[in-house]
């Protein structure tokens, strides 16, 4: 089974006061942090939504299919769009965002291996029975998954589909933590 790997980087940061995809987590921007997590877990294909020009140009030095988002200000609908139409061919795709810097690579193949053995599920990492992202769809779902609008994520897709939701244990908690506000620095 192939899977890819989908980084949506096209938030504005609004309740971060700013783009939070290039503040530094331990010296390295966020959306770095988060393009090496996913470059070492074996996907068979790499993609990143961004309207940015500098994420654009690092995914791509680091083998990601670049995708410029042109229609960012409509939501995550239109990353994850634009994300899948890179991925079609395939037999699932993970998307993952930028703002969990402790996201790791042991994660992201923990989940890859749960999907390949599951056939058909949708795989969300998760921590202690709460669902948290990255989360990997299935082919058969990449329909409803391009049918979204706005601001409306994959969350939807998963609600529709509750009995095939496959909840992949984190290492910690400190994975699933994200970044909206500069407080959420703060608390490391």
């Amino acid at each position: 089974m192939k899977v890819g790997g989908v980084l949506l980087a096209s938030g504005a940061g609004t309740r971060f006061g700013g783009n939070k995809l290039l503040v530094p987590v331990d010296g390295v921007p966020l959306y770095r942090r988060a393009m090496a997590a996913l470059v070492g877990a074996g996907l068979d294909r790499l993609a990143v939504c961004s309207p940015y020009p500098e994420i654009l140009a690092a995914g791509e030095n680091s083998g990601f299919l670049p995708l410029r988002n042109e229609n960012a200000a409509e939501g995550i609908s239109a990353s994850v769009k634009l994300g899948l139409s890179a991925m079609e061919d395939l037999d699932g795709v993970l998307f993952a965002v930028c703002d969990q810097p402790y996201l790791t690579t042991n994660s992201i193949i923990k989940m890859i291996n749960s999907f390949q053995e599951s056939k058909n599920a949708i795989c969300a990492l998760s921590w202690r029975g709460a669902r948290g992202n990255p989360v990997i769809f299935p082919r058969d779902l990449f329909g409803e998954l391009a049918a979204l609008t706005g601001d409306t994520g994959g969350g939807a897709v998963i609600r529709a589909h509750p009995d095939r939701l496959a909840l992949v244990e984190a290492s910690s908690p400190r994975e699933l933590a994200d970044v909206d506000t500069p407080a959420d620095l703060m608390n490391d």
